[in-house]
């Protein structure tokens, strides 16, 4: 992609246009709803930050998260009269160019794996995210099954066997797996 063309509508071959200055004089979709979404998260912060001793005092333990918010505050007031004063870019759209069904659909598969981990456990949700998210990235399904279930033990050996790390157990018996793993490996003590 020549860096120094910005804005034409064949531009998406998978490289990214976000180079330094990306767009200096356009507007992308859903950029200026995103300005203003950070304005409003910078003045919670702030609120919140007012909340932890106030500002009475140089060396109160609120200066430096209430200066900080403020300082987020500032500049997103600024950025957010600059970008409204853009135009918007042509040929773009938030569902093709910014926000694509695969990247919703991951979203999705996170929100369920945070809803599912707790009840059904670790290794069933992990298996499952993994399996459909590299099946999403558009692999067939053995070798989507292949690397996900590959992945999973790796994973679950290195932090819950090496490192004793718990994780949910869910409907897994996953004490007794562990313990048969010992078993094998360390002899029964």
């Amino acid at each position: 992609m020549d860096p120094n063309f910005r804005g034409d509508t064949d531009h998406h071959d998978g490289t990214s246009d976000a180079t330094p200055g990306g767009y200096s004089k356009q507007r992308r979709p859903g950029e200026l709803v995103f300005t203003f979404f950070l304005l409003g998260a910078s003045v919670v912060l702030l609120n919140e930050a007012f909340g932890i001793s106030g500002f009475g005092k140089l060396s109160a333990p609120g200066t430096v998260p209430v200066v900080t918010a403020a300082i987020m505050v500032v500049c997103m007031l600024i950025v957010g009269a600059q970008t409204v004063r853009l135009p918007k870019v042509a040929g773009e759209t938030l569902a093709r160019d910014i926000l694509p069904w695969r990247v919703l659909a991951f979203v999705a598969f996170l929100v369920a794996y945070a809803l599912a981990v707790r009840p059904l456990g670790f290794l069933p949700t992990t298996a499952l995210f993994l399996v459909f998210g590299i099946r999403l990235l558009g692999r067939g399904w053995v070798f989507s099954a292949g690397v996900g279930l590959g992945a999973l033990i790796c994973i679950w050996i290195v932090f819950r066997i090496v490192f004793t790390v718990l994780m949910p157990a869910g409907i897994v018996p996953e004490a007794e797996l562990v313990q048969l793993i010992r078993n094998l490996f360390g002899g029964a003590r």
